[in-house]
């Protein structure tokens, strides 16, 4: 899994003095979880935003001004109710070999016949939750949907073999669906009224040459 770099001081102080003095100067009060103890450091705003603001998922590699470094994932983040801003951030220390949990993007690849006639693709699931140790966390889970026609699913029970990691869902959970699109089905259901109408139309024309005949007149003049 791809990692950012997250540059950073250790606090001295957490009262709410110096929280705001930190939010003030555009810093972020951060806590790294998972060690002997919580430690708490500061780093820019702007250093979150390609860990925050994106669909993908990455570890985060954090970088004290005292030469510490730890390989950390983002575990909670709060914003301000107003403005958006990042208010506080939480991580947890990554351990080699120590499992962890994390949502992983799935990412839709292949073309579905069923779609190309006309489906509609359903896809609830846009992040599974999978545990893993951190050298074998994808960055996506694939999800081939080249077989599918109308009707077809793609389910949980399909994919569990794709890595060296363990998806925290039921087999059965449906990853992606083709229907029958509405539009489909209302174009299906015209053309079969059409085709009844123009048999009644042949049938009734059928009808009334063969009374014209049985009275010995031309059905028209």
């Amino acid at each position: 899994m791809k990692s950012i770099t997250i540059k950073g001081s250790k606090r001295e102080s957490v009262g709410k003095v110096a929280t705001k003095a930190l939010r003030n100067a555009g810093k972020v009060p951060c806590v790294l979880y998972g060690g002997d103890q919580a430690m708490h450091f500061s780093a820019d705003e702007l250093s979150f935003s390609k860990l925050v603001y994106t669909p993908n998922v990455y570890t985060a590699s954090i970088e004290l001004e005292n030469g510490d470094k730890f390989k950390a994932i983002l575990k909670d983040i709060q914003f301000h109710p107003v403005t958006d801003k990042i208010l506080h951030v939480d991580f947890y220390e990554l351990s080699e070999d120590k499992e962890v949990t994390m949502d992983i993007p799935v990412r839709i690849i292949g073309n579905s016949p069923g779609v190309m006639l006309g489906g509609n693709l359903r896809n609830p699931y846009r992040t599974l939750r999978v545990r893993a140790i951190p050298s074998n966390l994808p960055d996506f889970i694939n999800a081939d949907i080249s077989t599918l026609n109308i009707g077809d699913k793609l389910s949980v029970a399909e994919l569990v073999a794709l890595g060296d990691f363990s998806i925290l869902h039921p087999e059965n959970t449906i990853v992606a669906q083709v229907r029958v699109s509405r539009l489909a089905v209302s174009a299906e259901g015209e053309d079969e009224e059409d085709e009844e109408e123009g048999t009644e139309g042949a049938e009734g024309a059928e009808g009334g040459e063969a009374a014209a005949a049985a009275e010995g007149t031309p059905a028209s003049e």
